[in-house]
């Protein structure tokens, strides 16, 4: 489901900065915030009305950000978010309807999974990259390992997202199965709304100098 192109982008960014955004007008500054700080990949989540004008924002004038949409819900999100210029779509659980959608238009899509049975009906449908969600509260990197074990020789990776923080950002980076991690940390909904820039810029230069000093061991 990811083409080439994307998933390298995503592997490359390895930290996909989650937003939740409640004013259309707010998006332009955010993005390019979080660009100063080094972020290029975000996921627009669909739990605001401003999400798609949001998104049509930055696809038009931060265009060096890989803009994505998560909480797709249903086949027409997927249909609406497409038109609006998303890179690619994720979703926190595995609806068949949605991932059809989605191949038939061409949306890059990513489900999300935490049993083995969802990662059986993932390969099914033809994704193999896959998002790992709620990540800490259903056993954290431990869990995805060993669910992940009878499948590793089929190609699969994962985006984890869901209590990820500083802390422990950096022991899921390491893991060869995870290709990106969300980050809801790196943007607060509350620092979004009182336009604390500097704050979010501080954040993500945090964010990315962590995986510099992971790559640099």
């Amino acid at each position: 489901m990811f083409t080439k192109e994307i998933h390298s982008r995503l592997s490359e960014a390895k930290i996909v900065a989650v937003l939740v955004i409640d004013d259309a007008s707010d998006a332009v500054p955010l993005a390019q915030a979080l660009l100063r700080g080094g972020i290029t990949a975000i996921e627009l989540t669909l739990r605001t009305g401003a999400a798609l004008d949001s998104l049509k924002q930055i696809v038009s004038e931060v265009p060096e950000v890989l803009a994505g949409v998560g909480t797709i819900l249903t086949p027409e999100q997927a249909e609406q978010v497409s038109k609006a210029g998303a890179a690619f779509g994720v979703a926190p659980g595995l609806n068949r309807r949605v991932v059809e959608k989605a191949q038939d238009i061409g949306l890059p899509f990513a489900p999300g999974i935490m049993t083995p049975s969802e990662i059986e009906l993932s390969l099914e449908l033809g994704c193999r990259t896959m998002k790992f969600f709620p990540a800490e509260s259903s056993g954290g990197l431990p869990h995805l390992q060993s669910m992940s074990a009878p499948y590793k020789h089929l190609d699969i990776d994962f985006i984890p997202l869901g209590g990820l923080n500083p802390q422990n950002a950096g022991t899921y980076l390491e893991s060869p199965i995870v290709s990106a991690i969300g980050g809801s940390w790196i943007a607060k909904r509350d620092l979004i709304a009182a336009h604390d820039w500097n704050a979010i810029e501080a954040s993500a230069h945090q964010a990315t100098t962590l995986l510099e000093n992971l790559n640099s061991n």
